[in-house]
């Protein structure tokens, strides 16, 4: 019985490792067992950087509400505390964005 060693499978599954290290520096990018390891630290820090990034946005938001609310003599979190108890129903990210874009808007709010 001719030996069996796995040809195919084993070459399939080396180049789609491959593929995802593709881009790396070095042996990185082509030798299997160093690409494996790079391309299993690559995810793990892609998987973090997926919830580091909504942190990293909702302080990006808080900062520019904040330095729109101090620009019109009130601080964030007055201001919050202000819109939470009335009746304006609209989130730090909408908040944000309206204080970039449209400061008029954004002072008729706080006015409320």
């Amino acid at each position: 019985m001719p030996r069996a060693k796995r040809g195919f499978k084993a070459r399939r599954r080396r180049n789609r490792l491959l593929k995802h290290a593709s881009g790396f520096r070095g042996k990185r990018k082509n030798c299997h067992a160093i690409a494996n390891e790079s391309v299993q630290h690559a995810w793990m820090h892609m998987y973090r950087s997926r919830k580091v990034r909504k942190r990293d946005f909702r302080s990006l938001w808080i900062q520019r509400i904040n330095a729109a609310a101090r620009a019109l003599g009130i601080s964030y979190s007055k201001l919050m505390g202000k819109l939470s108890g009335g009746a304006i129903g609209l989130n730090r990210k909408m908040l944000a964005e309206i204080a970039i874009s449209d400061p008029v808007a954004f002072q008729k709010i706080v006015a409320a």
